[in-house]
């Protein structure tokens, strides 16, 4: 159904949802408004494990209304129905909901330190790549940084796994140096003399990318 997309990604957040009109549940959380000026009540829970559900029902019966999920139903009213859940979804998705795209602790560990020592988001630029973000410094809005999923095959590995990397601004000399085709990548998308992708795993030797963060950080001034 249109609206479910913009739950792509996300995790819902307890004391978001509560603060938003949820009440709690024996399976999760719930909540119910009107829609098309009373005509409809819109209900929605999100299950304690994220799974989401909506209904639909007519005021004045107490009946299901059900062609808002059906694709093929076509017409103006069916069409306002699903505009209106549409609109809920979106609002609930944007004020209720975290974006959670990237699950290893190196990934995790490397937007939290961002966070804290630079105060930058991981900014979503790409409608068609939504697993994909970049660092941009708050002064020049140069990107420092890039933090993408991506097939091994695309960084020369023998595996389809898709990968969570960072690409970093590195100086020449030190990214002919680095590339190991272990850890260390040609830039993926990047201009490849003047960054390097690095393979993101577990917390392990994240040190030394928060150096490399930092140097990138650098770099973006000039």
């Amino acid at each position: 159904m249109t609206g479910w997309k913009c739950f792509e990604f996300k995790t819902p957040n307890v004391q978001k949802l509560l603060r938003f009109g949820f009440v709690p549940t024996d399976g999760g959380f719930g909540y119910a408004t009107q829609i098309l000026d009373g005509q409809f009540i819109f209900s929605m829970t999100v299950a304690r494990d994220g799974e989401l559900r909506t209904d639909v029902y007519d005021e004045a019966t107490g009946e299901p209304y059900m062609l808002y999920q059906i694709p093929d139903a076509q017409g103006a009213f069916v069409g306002s129905v699903r505009a209106a859940v549409a609109e809920i979804l979106q609002t609930v998705a944007q004020q209720c909901f975290e974006t959670e795209i990237f699950k290893t602790d190196g990934a995790k560990n490397a937007i939290s330190y961002v966070r804290e020592i630079y105060g930058c988001e991981p900014e979503y630029l790409w409608e068609k790549f939504p697993a994909n973000a970049v660092w941009r410094r708050r002064d020049n809005r140069k990107w420092f940084g890039a933090i993408l999923t991506v097939s091994g095959r695309k960084l020369g590995l023998d595996t389809d796994e898709i990968l969570e990397v960072l690409d970093l601004r590195m100086p020449p000399k030190k990214v002919r140096e680095a590339i190991d085709g272990k850890k260390f990548f040609p830039a993926y998308h990047m201009n490849k003399q003047h960054w390097v992708t690095v393979l993101l795993s577990d917390a392990k030797e994240f040190g030394t990318v928060a150096d490399m963060i930092d140097e990138s950080y650098t770099l973006a001034k000039k």
